[in-house]
């Protein structure tokens, strides 16, 4: 009787790592699309991007006889919180964080978020966290790292890298309190006609109505494929996975992105990894191996 409860429960975790990590694995090839980006209008291609995305989104919603609830009360602090710190300030941060230290700098940022998650996730829940899976996240973490390489900054620079890591962790965090009245369907829907509102408003501000026209064919190819896979998908399978994982546990995939950056950038001519690369690589893995095989009473 007890085989017959926990296989279904296995399965569904095995499902709940498999979208998480693809979701990671998502954000990681965005790295090299979103450099296509640099020399475009930020805020009007950000808003082009979240509107197609949240477009794409009710599309599927339709398509699949689901429905989204309207949000009430302190949910909108919540949504606005995710907009506002995981999109907005994020994407500011990145780019001005790129102005005072190497991008390694704040791809190591973001490789720290799974400690945050590990550590911050289940006290939102009222739980502590598991010492199995801090271990793992950090871990993770050092694999991340390995991968991404270090860089050079300066104190400015090491500040925006801290911004990144909060704006990073709290796009997961923030959502918390929403997921299980909304699911990940609304919670992607929510955030992303929020921010297409938002980055518009900016856009409209700083770039000028006419800004959309500047975009290029290629950008505008950029914006599109951000819009699809590491929005609307992306979105979608990440929030899926938190809901089913905990924070904590799913934090740890995050380890997945910079993994599929460097592989990402292997297949569009880059040098092949060295021996650090592979090193770290196998570090990840070892970290996620030690992590998700943990029983998480985070739900």
């Amino acid at each position: 009787m007890t085989t017959t409860v926990e296989a279904p429960q296995q399965q569904s975790a095995a499902a709940a790592v498999l979208t998480g990590a693809t979701a990671m694995g998502f954000v990681g090839s965005s790295v090299a699309i979103s450099a296509v980006l640099s020399d475009a209008p930020l805020f009007t291609a950000q808003s082009l991007r979240y509107a197609a995305a949240c477009l794409i989104l009710l599309g599927f919603v339709r398509l699949a006889g689901r429905s989204v609830t309207r949000p009430r009360g302190a949910e909108w602090a919540w949504l606005l919180g995710i907009v506002g710190t995981g999109m907005v300030l994020f994407n500011v941060a990145l780019v001005r964080g790129s102005e005072h230290a190497e991008p390694a700098v704040l791809g190591v940022a973001v490789a720290s978020v799974p400690i945050a998650l590990a550590a911050v996730g289940p006290l939102m829940t009222g739980r502590r966290p598991e010492a199995r899976v801090l271990l793992a996240a950090a871990v993770v973490t050092v694999g991340a790292g390995l991968v991404q390489g270090l860089g050079r900054s300066d104190a400015i620079g090491l500040a925006w890298a801290v911004v990144v890591l909060a704006c990073e962790a709290g796009f997961t965090l923030l959502a918390v309190p929403l997921l299980a009245r909304h699911g990940a369907w609304g919670v992607s829907v929510h955030t992303t006609w929020l921010a297409a509102v938002v980055f518009g408003a900016l856009g409209l501000a700083t770039e000028g109505p006419t800004a959309a026209a500047e975009l290029t064919g290629g950008e505008l190819a950029a914006v599109g494929y951000l819009a699809v896979g590491m929005t609307a998908v992306a979105f979608v399978l990440w929030y899926s996975a938190v809901g089913r994982l905990g924070t904590a546990r799913a934090g740890l995939l995050t380890g997945v992105a910079p993994v599929a950056a460097a592989g990402v950038g292997v297949a569009m001519g880059g040098a092949a990894p060295g021996p650090l690369v592979w090193l770290g690589i196998a570090v990840v893995g070892v970290g996620l191996s030690v992590g998700l095989t943990a029983s998480s009473r985070e739900r």
